[in-house]
């Protein structure tokens, strides 16, 4: 029999193994201080990457926090080293603070800011969007404390901005969110055009309106019956066949008629000062 509490087999094995791992930890610890120290001084890059690979381990246990939130873990790892490295240009090792204390802000405000930025629609500039986030709980609270809609003066005296600014950021709301072109108004029928289709599109004729100006003046030196088969031939886009039908004439005559025709403004194309 044995006396005072029995301590488990699995509790003892991972007490061991914490234990093990604690010189490891500690010498990681301590080169990466006299590394801190040292890139402080020199602002060498390589010492740099070295820092960057001794706090890998943060980064990816702070970028797991994030995970399944829509973003591949690798990118938001990416990101979190970003912010690893903004912490190792801003640390100052003279004020005594432990690291890891200092980066884990820096790294989980820049995977924050990423995440906000990817879910407006529209890009927009990073200040309107932190204005548009303070705009918008400013007139939830106040909505509370009021019992009404809150004024544009009133949001912005609880947020310390002038009403334009508040207007300003309240204005960049719809970029948060992108509306499909096979989308169709609310309320509106099946039967109803989706948003793509009631888009303007560009008219191909448009391109054919100079050059069928030009054609005009090159035409002008024609004789009616020249002019009368281009016309039919080429605006129409009428075959021959039916040319010839039309005019009374044989196919055979439509065809020399139109040769002698295009060998007349050829010239006077030739001939038009560029």
């Amino acid at each position: 029999m044995t006396s005072g509490r029995e301590v488990a087999p699995t509790a003892i094995t991972a007490a061991a193994r914490r234990t093990s791992r604690q010189p490891a930890v500690n010498h990681q610890r301590a080169e990466s201080r006299r590394l801190l120290r040292e890139y402080h001084r020199t602002r060498d890059p390589a010492i740099r990457a070295r820092l960057v690979d001794l706090n890998a381990d943060l980064v990816r246990y702070i970028a797991r926090r994030f995970a399944n939130r829509g973003e591949p873990l690798e990118d938001i790892e990416q990101v979190g080293f970003l912010g690893l490295i903004q912490a190792i240009e801003r640390f100052d090792p003279s004020l005594q603070n432990e690291f890891s204390t200092f980066a884990t802000p820096t790294i989980s405000g820049e995977i924050r800011r990423h995440f906000r930025d990817r879910s407006w629609a529209v890009r927009v500039p990073r200040r309107l969007q932190e204005n548009y986030l303070r705009a918008v709980r400013a007139r939830e609270q106040l909505q509370g404390e009021l019992g009404r809609e809150p004024t544009v003066p009133e949001i912005g005296a609880r947020i310390g901005l002038d009403a334009d600014d508040v207007l300003a950021a309240l204005e960049v709301s719809p970029a948060q969110h992108a509306i499909s072109l096979d989308a169709r108004p609310a309320g509106a029928a099946e039967e109803m055009p989706d948003l793509g289709e009631r888009l303007g599109q560009e008219d191909e004729a448009l391109e054919l309106v100079e050059l069928r100006d030009l054609i005009e003046q090159a035409m002008a030196h024609l004789t009616p019956r020249e002019r009368e088969i281009m016309v039919l031939r080429f605006f129409d886009q009428l075959p021959q066949t039916e040319v010839a039908k039309r005019l009374g004439i044989s196919q055979m005559h439509v065809s020399r008629l139109q040769r002698a025709a295009l060998e007349h403004m050829r010239q006077e194309f030739a001939e038009a000062p560029v």
